[in-house]
């Protein structure tokens, strides 16, 4: 971190001190870091869960963005439920749509079309751009007074996700935990897991022992999927209110560092989102107080994964 500001010709000392007084020093700071951190669990575990079974999801961004879309659908068509059936009902959407985007992805690599590492990737490109048609499109908000950037009409306050502690935290932080908790249990707890990590370890063997394969792989990818999903419906239902073309700054990118980084491990996602999520909030900052464009902090997470990505070879070079 040091190294990158240095490189862009900022005080790294005074730096620190202002993301240490804007994150950490106050209880507004420690919220947004939280607030922050929410859809970066439900990435980075996205990409964990595939990771277990051989599989590379590099697609929680554009899972997101398709997550986000179908709860919107949900939350503009369906205006008259009950709070307490139309957050259900629009984690449900969020976990489909997104679910459904990756599991194309897994149904072509269980059928040996195109790898699946490829296909994510490509289509978190595409996923904005069918949020964008709509936004832009007949979903535009045509609400007197209504802002010229493109958004769809605000939801009703039951499609709102509940806040706590007047503060920016939500619902959707505590459902992420808990599905932090249920990946850690399915894979070690349950015949599932096992099974999981059996196609993972040798797919052949796993293959050979009795167990569905293909079906394991399209599953996982949808339940990744599904998790990635939820980021985008907690983002647009607690915080925006509204679906916005170009809403998420690369929360799935990020997760996707963070599960490497992590090792898929459960505590080691919980830790590396909370520190990734302090880098991120620092962003904005330090574009306010030290001039450092938000590229910077581009620069190093892309320097960060590539120092993950050449672990494994710097560890056979030395060997």
């Amino acid at each position: 971190y040091a190294a990158v500001l240095l490189l862009a010709g900022k005080n790294p000392i005074l730096a620190y001190i202002d993301t240490f007084d804007f994150t950490l020093s106050s209880w507004y700071g420690f919220s947004e870091v939280i607030v922050r951190m929410t859809p970066l669990l439900f990435t980075a575990i996205a990409v964990a869960l595939p990771s277990r079974a051989g599989l590379i999801n590099v697609g929680g961004e554009g899972q997101l963005y398709l997550g986000a879309w179908l709860a919107t659908w949900g939350a503009i068509t369906f205006t008259n439920l009950p709070a307490s059936v139309f957050i259900p009902f629009l984690v449900l959407l969020g976990f489909i749509g997104g679910g459904v985007w990756a599991a194309l992805a897994g149904f072509l690599r269980a059928k040996g079309y195109v790898n699946e590492t490829i296909t994510t990737l490509l289509m978190n490109y595409i996923a904005p751009l069918v949020v964008g048609y709509f936004v832009y499109g007949s979903w535009r908000s045509r609400e007197p007074g209504a802002s010229a950037f493109p958004q769809t009409a605000a939801f009703v306050q039951e499609a709102r996700m509940p806040r706590f502690f007047q503060t920016r935290i939500h619902l959707g932080f505590f459902l992420a935990l808990l599905i932090l908790f249920i990946y850690w249990f399915v894979l070690e707890k349950t015949k599932w897991g096992l099974k999981i990590k059996g196609i993972g370890g040798n797919p052949e063997a796993a293959k050979r022992m009795g167990i569905e394969v293909n079906f394991y792989l399209i599953a996982v990818m949808f339940v990744a999927g599904g998790i990635a999903g939820l980021a985008g419906m907690s983002e647009v239902t607690a915080l925006h209110g509204r679906l916005r073309a170009g809403f998420s700054p690369g929360y799935g990118f990020v997760g996707f560092l963070i599960s490497w980084l992590a090792g898929g491990r459960p505590l080691g996602i919980l830790a590396m989102s909370f520190v990734l999520a302090i880098v991120f909030s620092s962003g904005s900052l330090l574009q306010i107080t030290q001039g450092v464009p938000f590229a910077a902090i581009n620069v190093l997470m892309a320097i960060i994964l590539f120092i993950v990505l050449m672990k494994p070879n710097l560890r056979r070079l030395m060997s």
